[in-house]
C-alpha cells in the first residue's frame, strides 16, 4: 500500500475527472460497450499469469538451491567428522569455520558484496586475503579443497574417502553457479516495460468505458482493478530476485546461520567416541 499510494491517488483523481466530464458536464449518455476492456483484460491476465509464474519459478529454484546448500554442507561435515579422528581438533575447527563461511559469503556475494565481519577468520592475514578476492566463495571452496588434498597427502584420509568428499566439495561451486545464473539473468527489460505500459494504458482508458455505465461507482471499481493488476506486477518484481533483502525474498541469513550451527555441532561438539 505504501508503494502504491501515490499511484492510487493519481488514478482516483483521473477517474473522478473523467467521470465528472463525461457524466455531469458533457452529459455523455451513450452507453459504451465494455466488451473491449473485457477482452483486453483477458489478454492482460494471461500476461500477468506468465509474468508471475516466471518470477515464482526463479524464487522457487533459488529456494531449492539453498535447500541443496543446507544438505550439502551437512553431508560434507558429517563425512569429515566420520573420517577425522577426535584428536584432529585443528582440522575439525578449520572445516567447521570454512564450511560455515561458504554460505555466509555466498549470500552476500549474491547481494552487494561479502561482509567479512560475518565470517569466521583465524587471523588478520586471512581477512586481508579474503578482502582482496573478487569472488570470496570460490576462495573458500579452494581452501577446503586444499585442506582435503593435504589430508590425503598425509595419509589421514584414504583414496575412496577423497572421492566421497569430492562430491560435496564440487557441489558448493555448482550451487552458487546456479544461484548466480538466477541473479544475473533478469526478466528482459522490454517485456517488463511492455507490461507496465499495457497496465497504464488499460487503466487510463478504463474510466472512459465505465463512467457512462457505473457513474461515480467507476472510481472504486477502477481503483480495485488497478490495485489488483499493479500489485500482481509488483509481487512478480519482488520475488524474481530471491536473494535480496525484501520482505518476500528468501531468508538466506537464517539459512546461513542454520548451516553454521549444524556444522559446528557436527564437527566440534558431537565428536565420535
Amino acid at each position: 500500500m505504501r508503494t502504491l499510494l501515490p499511484s492510487l491517488l493519481f488514478v482516483a483523481i483521473w477517474t473522478a475527472l473523467v467521470t465528472l466530464l463525461l457524466d455531469h458536464i458533457f452529459h455523455f449518455d451513450i452507453k459504451l460497450n465494455t466488451t473491449v476492456h473485457g477482452l483486453l483484460g483477458i489478454v492482460l491476465g494471461l500476461f500477468l499469469v506468465f509474468r508471475t509464474n516466471t518470477a515464482y519459478d526463479r524464487w522457487w529454484e533459488g529456494r531449492k538451491m539453498w535447500g541443496a546448500m543446507v544438505n550439502n554442507c551437512r553431508n560434507l561435515a558429517i563425512k569429515l567428522s566420520a573420517f577425522l579422528p577426535p584428536s584432529a581438533t585443528e582440522d575439525r575447527a578449520f572445516f567447521a569455520r570454512m564450511i560455515s563461511n561458504y554460505p555466509m559469503a555466498m549470500k552476500d556475494h549474491l547481494r552487494q558484496g561479502t561482509r567479512l565481519t560475518e565470517l569466521e577468520l583465524s587471523d588478520d592475514d586471512w581477512e586481508l586475503k579474503m578482502d582482496e578476492k573478487e569472488h570470496p566463495p570460490n576462495y573458500i571452496a579452494g581452501l577446503i579443497y586444499q585442506r582435503i588434498q593435504g589430508l590425503f597427502a598425509q595419509g589421514a584420509i584414504q583414496g575412496d574417502q577423497l572421492l566421497m568428499l569430492d562430491k560435496e566439495a564440487k557441489a558448493l561451486t555448482d550451487i552458487i553457479g546456479a544461484c548466480e545464473r538466477i541473479r544475473h539473468t533478469p526478466i528482459p527489460y522490454s517485456y517488463s516495460m511492455y507490461m507496465k505500459k499495457f497496465i497504464f494504458l488499460y487503466i487510463l482508458t478504463l474510466p472512459v468505458g465505465f463512467a457512462p455505465v457505473f457513474h461515480w461507482w467507476t472510481i472504486p471499481i477502477v481503483l480495485l482493478i488497478f490495485y489488483i493488476l499493479v500489485s500482481t506486477e509488483l509481487i512478480a518484481e519482488e520475488i524474481e530476485d530471491p536473494f535480496g533483502t525484501d520482505a518476500n525474498d528468501l531468508d538466506t541469513d537464517g539459512l546461513s546461520l542454520k548451516i553454521k550451527g549444524n556444522v559446528h555441532e557436527i564437527l566440534t561438539k558431537n565428536l565420535p567416541q
